[in-house]
């Protein structure tokens, strides 16, 4: 069993920064490939990146490439997502979740095993 807790998300203008904070509970953290998701209000869960169990491999959604950077510290649980260059579109929950594999399915939130609440991240234009 894996508990995650998100921290980090708050009010900031159009070209600002953010960075998320992801807690996970228990000793099998590096095993866990690691992912962050957003939701904005009316639209469905969308996979913003992914990072797998040694930090050596990350993906993103086109929609943040070059602007957000994930990455993890396995000594302190914690997974982060470095967010520059925000705009008033990536306003939502943003949501970091765990699974046990890094694959072709890592955009999916099938592949995800455990999720935090989430941590609401606003973006003013």
């Amino acid at each position: 069993q894996v508990q995650l807790v998100e921290s980090g998300g708050g009010l900031v203008q159009a070209g600002g920064s953010l960075r998320l904070s992801c807690i996970a509970s228990g000793r099998l953290f590096s095993s866990y490939a690691m992912g962050w998701f957003r939701q904005a209000p009316g639209k469905e869960r969308e996979f913003v990146a992914a990072i797998n169990w040694s930090g050596h491999s990350t993906s993103y959604a086109d929609s943040v490439k070059g602007r957000f950077t994930i990455s993890r510290d396995n000594a302190k649980n914690t997974v982060y997502l470095q967010m520059n260059s925000l705009k008033p579109e990536d306003t939502a929950v943003y949501y970091c979740a765990a699974g046990r594999t890094y694959d072709n399915s890592k955009r999916t939130a099938l592949a995800y095993d455990y999720w935090g609440q989430g941590t609401q991240v606003t973006v003013s234009s």
